[in-house]
């Protein structure tokens, strides 16, 4: 325990069943971009918690010359263990986790991964609708040991993205609820807004995050002054006021008005917000704009999926096209770079320079005409989208046709689970991908499989891409060359891992 001469806050704060008995304590006289620890006890005993560790942000105007973010997405907890999690936690390896969304999933057991055999049930298990559902579902996965080690390590920075409430949200339901009486039977009396409110309250609750603005409980968007080092900008792309997405039914309509002018992702409130962070950001002369989306920013040809009529995922920005177009006509016409834009949702690895197409002239291999840089991210635990349990070849096989399809998609991997890390200093910044050999059993092993690096004002991936050799996936104008080197990050030895990678 700390000293008590050490301790700047302390106080007393009450819980009881209408929060389901969580707390959280803002506390005061901190100094900016330090680390701290804290400890709760329970009233008049001994009754401690374990020892937590949080980091400030810094100043706005504070010269900092190097941040560190580990970012994450999509845990499905009957899938596997989250590894991925306790990983940089064990590496102390950065100062701050960022998760994109899909936190926790809805599905009963069995409907989306089967945890049977591991222990891993998710519990009520039912899908869930009610709010005492979707507290237990919160309190489930945090009994997963990796995920209290980087709660209890560093401070989050959380969105949420479409599971925390259902399958594919947007405004007005979801692939499986939607405002019609049939919907409302079949589902057990719970209607769109009430099931919302259930999950939104919820997570509130769970997640170690501020109410944003006290008038407006749906909203989660936010930003970050990281000293003059950065602006991180995080998005609702999904439950705020985002228009009609692919239900699964409605694929070919969705499809069809991609491109309408009408349709936004956010609502105009929030992203005439955006627009003002991304001015605002620029003009105050923070080097990095990073701008956390839960889905896949860049254009993706996707045939080899979904067939040539409808070759886009309109459940991400290309069904969005209008708004995309809106980001990036602001970016170019105001001059706005050094834009870093992270995704999650798709259980796959995405690394693109960020191109209007269509509009300005971009050279693939040279990256000259790109305003930024996409890096999106895989899953912690859930599947990929090709195949659950897809061999590396034929992973491999796609992931090539995938970069082959679309010019300013440098890399592209579908067969590792796993995160990345963020680094940036005034100079670049550098994203590491670290693919998980196994999340069937609980380990602490990774095995590197990508690393990238964008020098400030550049606007691009420096060249040769990833310098011209990944562990797996595929590379443009590049080499995949499988070592199956792997890293305990329990004790730091490295080894060559057999294992076979599988989920559940």
């Amino acid at each position: 325990m700390i000293p008590r001469r050490n301790v700047v806050d302390s106080g007393t704060i009450y819980t009881s069943s209408d929060i389901d008995y969580t707390i959280k304590v803002e506390a005061q006289n901190l100094e900016p971009f330090t680390a701290y620890w804290y400890q709760f006890n329970v009233c008049g005993s001994d009754n401690k918690s374990p020892l937590g560790r949080t980091k400030t942000t810094p100043k706005e105007d504070d010269d900092v010359t190097e941040i560190g973010i580990a970012v994450y997405s999509c845990a499905n907890f009957p899938f596997g263990f989250f590894n991925g999690y306790g990983n940089s936690a064990r590496k102390d390896s950065v100062d701050y986790v960022v998760h994109l969304g899909d936190y926790i999933y809805e599905y009963k057991n069995g409907d989306y991964g089967y945890g049977q055999t591991i222990g891993r049930v998710p519990l009520p298990d039912k899908e869930i609708f009610s709010l005492y559902d979707y507290r237990k579902r919160l309190a489930t996965y945090r009994t997963d040991l990796d995920l209290l080690a980087s709660h209890q390590s560093f401070p989050w920075i959380p969105v949420w993205d479409d599971h925390e409430v259902a399958d594919n949200t947007y405004r007005d339901g979801s692939s499986e609820l939607n405002n019609t009486e049939d919907s409302f039977v079949k589902d057990g009396g719970v209607s769109v807004d009430q099931r919302k409110m259930n999950a939104v309250r919820a997570y509130f609750e769970w997640m170690p995050i501020r109410q944003v603005e006290m008038d407006d409980n749906l909203r989660i968007w936010r930003s970050f002054k990281l000293g003059n080092l950065a602006d991180l900008i995080m998005l609702d792309t999904r439950q705020y006021d985002r228009s009609i997405t692919d239900l699964y039914w409605n694929t070919d309509y969705v499809h069809a008005i991609a491109n309408d002018a009408g349709r936004s992702l956010m609502g105009s409130r929030q992203e005439n917000w955006f627009y003002n962070q991304l001015s605002s950001s620029s003009k105050r002369g923070a080097t990095w704009r990073i701008i956390g989306s839960q889905i896949v920013f860049s254009r993706v040809n996707q045939s080899i999926a979904f067939g040539d009529e409808s070759p886009l995922n309109t459940d991400a920005w290309d069904g969005y096209q209008s708004n995309r177009n809106r980001t990036l006509s602001h970016l170019y016409s105001n001059g706005i770079g050094n834009n870093i834009f992270l995704a999650g949702d798709s259980h796959a690895s995405w690394v693109s320079d960020i191109v209007w197409l269509g509009e300005k002239n971009y050279s693939s291999a040279s990256g000259e005409g790109s305003i930024g840089v996409e890096f999106a991210g895989s899953a912690v635990t859930s599947p990929c989208p090709y195949g659950a349990n897809i061999t590396l070849e034929r992973a491999n096989q796609a992931s090539t046709w995938l970069q082959n399809a679309n010019e300013e998609l440098q890399w592209q991997d579908l067969y590792y689970r796993g995160y990345y890390e963020l680094h940036m200093s005034p100079e670049r910044l550098t994203a590491n991908y670290f693919g998980l050999p196994t999340v069937v059993s609980r380990n602490g092993w990774e095995i590197p499989i990508a690393n990238f690096t964008v020098e400030a004002g550049a606007n691009k991936l420096q060249r040769p891409v990833a310098g011209g050799l990944v562990e797996s996936g595929s590379l443009k104008g590049g080499e995949t060359k499988q070592t199956n080197v792997t890293v305990d990050t329990n004790n730091g030895t490295w080894f060559v891992s057999q294992a076979p990678l599988a989920v559940l």
